[in-house]
C-alpha cells in the first residue's frame, strides 16, 4: 500500500510541478493584442510603412519651385580691363574707316585739345577686378513635364500601398502562428488531463487487482498486467507534462513575456459556419496579397507614363535675383533680377527610354497574370481550409457516441473484472480506448480552431474570432479544466 501511495503522490506532484508558480492568464484575444505590440517583425513592417509614407510626402514637393541661395568667389589671372585701342579694335571696319574723319572734324572745334590729350594718354577702364564675389537667389519651377511629376507621385503612393499590404500580410501570418502556439498549449493541457485520468483509473484498477489476487480470485499475471499498465500510464503522463512545458515555453517566447502564459480560451467547435461563398468573396475583396498586386500594377502603369513623358518637352519658369555684387563696371552692366521661361526638348536620348517603356509594359502584363493566378490559388486555399473545418466539426460531433460507448464499456469491464468475468487486459484496453477517443476529439477541436482562424485571417476577419467562440458548441463530453 505504501508503494501505491507513493505512486499517487508522485502523480499529483508531477501535475502540480507542471503548473507554473507564477503565470498570467490570457484569453486568445488578449494574447493577440500583446503579440501585435511586442512582435518585432510587425514593428519592422510598421516602420517600413512609415518610411514610404514619408517618401510619398517628399514627392508632393515636386509641385513647387526649387529656390536656391548661392554665392561664388572667383579669382581671375588679372583684372578685366578695356583700353581705347581695344575699343577701337572692336569696332567694325566701316566705323574704323570713318573714325579718322570724325577725329579731324572734332579737332577743329573747341574739343580739339582734349581729344589730342586723350589720344596721347590711351586711357584704360577696369571692367572687373580679378577677385570677384557675388550672391544671388535662383528659382526654377517646372510647369509641364509630360506627366512625369504626377507619375512619380503616383508611384510613391503605390509604394506606400504596397508597404501597407505587406504589413497586413505579416499580421495575418503572425495571427496564424499565434493560433498554433496558443492552442497547442490548450491541446497539450487537455491531453495531460486525459493522461492523468487514465493514470488515476489504472491506479484504482491496480488496487482492485491486488485485492482480488490476495483473495485468490485472479492470477498473479493479472495483477502484474495491471502494474505494467499503470507504469506505462505514468510514463505517458510524464511525457504529456513535458509536452505541455515545451508548448507553454514556446508561447511565452512568442509573446515576449517573462511569466509563463496560461491560456483561458478552450478548444471548441461551431456546428454551423457561414457559407463558403461568404469566405471566398470576402477573401478576394480584402486579401492583402491582391492589394499588394494592385499597388505593383499602379507603380508599373505610372512608370510607363513617366517613360512616355520623356518624349514630351519640359517647360519651366526660372528667375534670378542678385543679392550682392561688387561695385564694378561689369556689375553695373548686368541687371539685378531676371525672369523667363525655358523649354527643353530631348532630340537624342542615351537613357534607353523606348526600351524602358517596353519593360514597363511587360511589368504590367506580369502583374496582371500574377493576380489571376493569385485569385485561383486563394480560392482553392479557402475551399481547402473550409473543407478541413467542416471535417473537424463532423469528427468532433461524431465522436460523442463513441465516448458514450467507451465510457459504458469501461464501467462494464471494471464490474466484470471485479466479478472475475474479465481480465486485467480487458480493463486496461477499455481505459485506453476511452482516453484515445477523448484525445481524438480534442485533436479534432484543435484542427477546427486552426482551420477557422486561417479562414478568418484569409478573409481579414480576425476580429470576429470572439463571436465564434461565444457561439460555439459545448458538447456534454467536454472535459473540465483540471
Amino acid at each position: 500500500m505504501a508503494k501505491n501511495s507513493r505512486i499517487i503522490v508522485s502523480s499529483i506532484l508531477g501535475w502540480v510541478i507542471s503548473i507554473p508558480a507564477f503565470s498570467q492568464n490570457l484569453h486568445f484575444n488578449e494574447a493577440w493584442d500583446i503579440l501585435q505590440t511586442k512582435n518585432s517583425s510587425l514593428a519592422a513592417q510598421r516602420a517600413n510603412v512609415e518610411r514610404y509614407q514619408q517618401l510619398e510626402q517628399a514627392k508632393s514637393a515636386l509641385d513647387y519651385p526649387s529656390i536656391t541661395l548661392g554665392a561664388t568667389y572667383t579669382r581671375l589671372d588679372d583684372d578685366v580691363t578695356l583700353s581705347a585701342d581695344d575699343l577701337v579694335d572692336s569696332l567694325d571696319d566701316s566705323t574704323k574707316a570713318a573714325l579718322p574723319n570724325l577725329i579731324s572734324s572734332l579737332s577743329s572745334t573747341s574739343l580739339g585739345p582734349a581729344i589730342t590729350g586723350l589720344s596721347s594718354l590711351n586711357p584704360t577702364s577696369t571692367i572687373a577686378e580679378k577677385d570677384m564675389v557675388n550672391s544671388s537667389i535662383r528659382a526654377i519651377w517646372p510647369i509641364f513635364t509630360g506627366g512625369r511629376i504626377t507619375a512619380a507621385q503616383d508611384i510613391a503612393q503605390g509604394q506606400t500601398e504596397e508597404a501597407e499590404a505587406q504589413l497586413r500580410m505579416e499580421t495575418q501570418a503572425r495571427y496564424e502562428d499565434l493560433t498554433k502556439y496558443y492552442f497547442s498549449v490548450v491541446l497539450a493541457k487537455q491531453i495531460l488531463n486525459t493522461r492523468i485520468t487514465v493514470e488515476q483509473g489504472l491506479t484504482q484498477h491496480k488496487k482492485s487487482a491486488m485485492k482480488l489476487e490476495q483473495q485468490g480470485q485472479i492470477a498473479k499475471v493479472e495483477r502484474l498486467q495491471a502494474e505494467a499498465s499503470l507504469m506505462k500510464a505514468i510514463v505517458d503522463r510524464k511525457k504529456a507534462e513535458r509536452d505541455l512545458t515545451i508548448a507553454s515555453a514556446a508561447l511565452t517566447k512568442v509573446l515576449n513575456q517573462k511569466e509563463p502564459i496560461r491560456p483561458q480560451t478552450s478548444l471548441f467547435i461551431n456546428h454551423k459556419l457561414p457559407p463558403l461563398s461568404a469566405f471566398t468573396d470576402q477573401t478576394l475583396a480584402t486579401h492583402p496579397g491582391l492589394t499588394l498586386l494592385n499597388a505593383k500594377e499602379k507603380q508599373a502603369k505610372n512608370l510607363l507614363k513617366a517613360e512616355m513623358g520623356s518624349y514630351y518637352p519640359e517647360v519651366y519658369l526660372y528667375g534670378n535675383y542678385t543679392l550682392y555684387e561688387e561695385d564694378t563696371l561689369a556689375s553695373k552692366l548686368v541687371p539685378d533680377w531676371m525672369v523667363g521661361i525655358g523649354v527643353n526638348i530631348s532630340l537624342v536620348d542615351n537613357q534607353g527610354r523606348s526600351e524602358k517603356a517596353a519593360a514597363a509594359k511587360h511589368a504590367i502584363i506580369q502583374v496582371s497574370n500574377t493576380r489571376q493566378q493569385a485569385i485561383k490559388d486563394l480560392t482553392v486555399l479557402v475551399e481547402k481550409t473550409y473543407a478541413e473545418a467542416q471535417q473537424a466539426i463532423e469528427e468532433a460531433d461524431g465522436l460523442n457516441t463513441s465516448l458514450d460507448l467507451a465510457g459504458e464499456n469501461l464501467k462494464l469491464r471494471k464490474m466484470a473484472f471485479s466479478q472475475g468475468l474479465a481480465t486485467s487486459l480487458d480493463v486496461v484496453d477499455a481505459e485506453l480506448y476511452l482516453a484515445s477517443i477523448r484525445t481524438q476529439q480534442q485533436v479534432a477541436k484543435f484542427n477546427y480552431v486552426i482551420a477557422l482562424n486561417r479562414l478568418l485571417a484569409l478573409s481579414s476577419e480576425m476580429n470576429t474570432f470572439i463571436h465564434y467562440e461565444y457561439t460555439s458548441a459545448n458538447p456534454t463530453h467536454q472535459e473540465s479544466e483540471k
